[in-house]
């Protein structure tokens, strides 16, 4: 399913910045440097979700919620400059779906994107796939792709890269990853674990020495992506 996200933001560095990001992840983007654009563009487009910034000249990114509410159930993610709880529970109280103050990660909130989208339109969703950045999951094939390139992975290896896949920026100890990957009656032991690390880092990170993707936190076990 092709997304289509509206970004209602008056800064247009963070604006454009996020409409990078958003891109770069194959959603379409329309954007507004303020509330009468972003309705304008709501009712023409149609989008799939929204983000909206609070504090903006003329009407506010709350008047917007409150319209968008009035026309229609998107979820919307809103971004904010403020920390109060007083202006959290008035964006959760108008409808929002999540909060995200600024300053923020542009990575951190693509994947609210990502996840406020999936639990909206899980019944639309091509569960098959599953994709992070330049890596794609075909979960009916068992195959990994990495800028439509395959990789070619071992039965063990592809179900470690599905753990990860499905736990983006989390940090999984050796025995969970164990436990997701092959089950908690698995016979190996969790040292074991290290030499399939290695091998699927050989096939997927440029420098597997210096990895990007997929990092060991000495002491505490393993994070892919974040």
């Amino acid at each position: 399913m092709d997304f289509k996200i509206l970004i209602v933001e008056d800064e247009k560095e963070i604006r454009e910045i996020i409409g990078k990001y958003l891109i770069k992840e194959g959603y379409k983007v329309f954007s507004a440097s303020d509330g009468i654009e972003g309705l304008k563009i709501f009712n023409e487009e149609q989008p799939h979700l929204a983000i909206l910034d609070v504090m903006m000249p003329g009407i506010s990114g709350f008047d917007v919620l409150k319209e968008i509410r009035s026309l229609g159930d998107i979820p919307v993610i809103m971004l904010t400059a403020k920390h109060q709880e007083a202006n959290r529970i008035d964006g959760f109280s108008l409808g929002a779906d999540d909060y995200v103050p600024k300053p923020f990660s542009p990575k951190e909130l693509v994947m609210r994107v990502s996840a406020v989208l999936k639990r909206s339109y899980k019944s639309s969703i091509n569960h098959s796939y599953i994709s992070y950045g330049p890596f794609k999951l075909d979960n009916d094939n068992q195959k990994l792709f990495k800028n439509s390139e395959e990789i070619f992975l071992t039965s063990k290896e592809y179900q470690i890269m599905e753990v990860f896949l499905n736990h983006i920026g989390i940090l999984l100890t050796r025995e969970q990853l164990i436990e997701k990957a092959f089950g908690e009656y698995y016979d190996g032991f969790d040292r074991a674990i290290d030499s399939q690390i290695k091998k699927i880092r050989q096939k997927i990170e440029k420098d597997n020495k210096n990895p990007e993707y997929l990092k060991t936190k000495y002491g505490s076990g393993y994070i892919f992506g974040g």
